[in-house]
Parts: C-alpha cells; sequence; structure tokens
C-alpha cells in the first residue's frame, strides 16, 4: 500500500501558478513595487509572504542570501528563485540589485511614509505583523552570529580596561541599556552621548585597549561613525551592532554584529538590538564569573541602603 501524501505539499503549485514574467521587468524599485501591488491578489501565499516582505524591509532584503530569505519569510529557496524568475528579473540577483539601489536612494525619510501607506490597505492585523517581524528579527540576527565574533566580543567587554558605548538618536536607547547592564557587572562602562557638543572631550578619554561599542542603523549617524573610526585608529578593541556589511561602522569594527530592523511601518524595529545587547551581557556575566555577582551584591546593598525600589507590601 502506498505511504499517504500531504496534499499541500504540492497544493499551491497546482492551485496557484507563478504569473507569467511581464513584458517590461521592473528596472527601478518603485516598478517593483507596483509590478508586486498589481499582482498581489494572483500571488500565492507564499509569494505574497515574499513580496510583503520586500516591499516592507528592501533594506534587509538587499544584503540577504536566498537561503536567509527563505528562512526569514517561512518558504523554501527554489520559492524564492521561482518567485524573482516571475518578476522578469535576472534571478535572485536581480531582486537583491533593485532593493540597493532603493537603499541608495532612500535618502529621506519620507519615503517610509509611501511604504506605510501603501501597505496599510493589506489584510492582516498590524500587531500580527510586528510580532511576525520581531520574531523574523530576533532569530535572523542570532542566527547570524559567528561564534569567533561573539566570543571576541564578550572577551573585549570583560577584559578591556575601560568600556565606552555609543549610539545616537534611535539607537541610543539599545546603548543605554548595554552601559546600564555592564555597569552592573564591572567598573569603568561609559555611556557617550556627545550631548551639550561635548562629544570630544568624553572621547579624550578612549585609550589604547579600551573596548568601543557603536550602534547604529541607516541611516548612520555621522558623529557615530566617526567615534568609531577614531577609536579604532587610538587602539580601541571596536565592537559594532549595525543593519549590514555595507555599513560605515563595519569597517571599523573588529567584532561586528549584523542586527535585522524589519517593522511594520514607517519606523524600524529596534527588538533584535535590544535581544543582543542584553545576550552580550549576559556573556559577559559569564566570562566575569565571580567578580560579576560581587558587583552585583554591591549593587543589590545600595539600593537597599537608598531605598531605591518600593517595598512589596
Amino acid at each position: 500500500m502506498p505511504s499517504p501524501v500531504d496534499p499541500s505539499a504540492s497544493r499551491p503549485s497546482r492551485r496557484s501558478p507563478a504569473p507569467s514574467p511581464p513584458k517590461d521587468p521592473p528596472g527601478t524599485f518603485d516598478e517593483l513595487s507596483a509590478l508586486l501591488r498589481e499582482r498581489r491578489d494572483a500571488l500565492t501565499r507564499s509569494q505574497r509572504l515574499l513580496a510583503d516582505r520586500v516591499l516592507a524591509d528592501p533594506e534587509g532584503v538587499a544584503f540577504m542570501t536566498v537561503s536567509e530569505l527563505a528562512s526569514a519569510v517561512g518558504v523554501n529557496e527554489a520559492t524564492v528563485v521561482r518567485f524573482a524568475a516571475g518578476l522578469g528579473l535576472d534571478g535572485y540577483p536581480g531582486l537583491t540589485r533593485l532593493c540597493r539601489e532603493r537603499l541608495r536612494e532612500q535618502a529621506q525619510l519620507l519615503r517610509r511614509y509611501r511604504t506605510l501607506e501603501q501597505l496599510g490597505g493589506e489584510d492582516g492585523d498590524l500587531l500580527e505583523r510586528a510580532a511576525a517581524l520581531d520574531r523574523a528579527n530576533i532569530a535572523r540576527t542570532f542566527a547570524r552570529i559567528d561564534p569567533a565574533v561573539w566570543d571576541g566580543a564578550v572577551r573585549a567587554l570583560a577584559e578591556a580596561p575601560r568600556v565606552h558605548v555609543m549610539g545616537l538618536r534611535k539607537c541610543h536607547a539599545p546603548a543605554y541599556l548595554l552601559g546600564y547592564l555592564l555597569r552592573m557587572l564591572r567598573e569603568d562602562v561609559v555611556t557617550v552621548t556627545g550631548g551639550s557638543g561635548l562629544l570630544t572631550d568624553e572621547l579624550r578619554r578612549v585609550r589604547e585597549g579600551d573596548c568601543f561599542v557603536s550602534l547604529a542603523i541607516h541611516r548612520y549617524a555621522a558623529d557615530t561613525v566617526r567615534a568609531a573610526a577614531w577609536a579604532r585608529d587610538r587602539g580601541a578593541r571596536c565592537v559594532a551592532l549595525t543593519d549590514n556589511a555595507s555599513s560605515p561602522l563595519a569597517v571599523s569594527g573588529e567584532h561586528v554584529f549584523y542586527v535585522d530592523a524589519s517593522g511594520p511601518s514607517v519606523l524600524r524595529s529596534l527588538t533584535g538590538f535590544t535581544a543582543l545587547v542584553q545576550a552580550l551581557a549576559a556573556g559577559v556575566a559569564g566570562a566575569l564569573g565571580q567578580d560579576a555577582r560581587s558587583s552585583l551584591l554591591a549593587e543589590e546593598e545600595l539600593l537597599d541602603a537608598f531605598d531605591v525600589y518600593e517595598a512589596p507590601r
């Protein structure tokens, strides 16, 4: 007796074959977006997931491999290749080329409002899409981590005489969190803010052998980029958290982490940054061992002495 066959395995290809390539393949990302919206009703569920990802996060797709995009969306690699070919593009490289051109063109924040308007009328609840994107952000971020990069960064954060953490504008929050957590575990951790025009004063304290951590995503804060390059030239051990290999921080970083920041609206998500920052702090705590426990104990004694928290009722 033949073994049973899962009907869902072949159903999508029978019910909704890929549309024929257009006569005039898209030559820009705007033309690609228009084609995807025009064909939306004719796409299979897997193709719609791919189309949604391309429309919502061209910056991320621009630097993904076929396997990374397939994994992020939850389809197989062949589906991704057929999807690109069905759009009349020169395979998957043609798709990423348009996304990279979009990244270069997207110099103004207002472009994101166009994306929001285009996606706002599509099926799916905003909360569900936000949660799905953040799950993917975390999974893709951690899947990209090279164990050697991780070990080197944790050692630098734990062993350097002084740690300087810098992230401006939207990246200030995860930078502040990393600095806060590290200060609970060890001495000599500084969060560089550049406030009141004092950036050069703060950078003057960076010494050879220190650890300098920089955080930035497109569009990259110029002060963060310059500060990271200066710290590298100074002889600091540089750790960078950024969004892709073309980031200017990737040049300065000795240990570089690529963080996915896809969001369902005009604002990019920092969930991946937060998860990675907390993991790095946990790694440092493990590396410091008893020293970290002693620091945490001293912290708790101070908190109790100053009644920092409300006592339970």
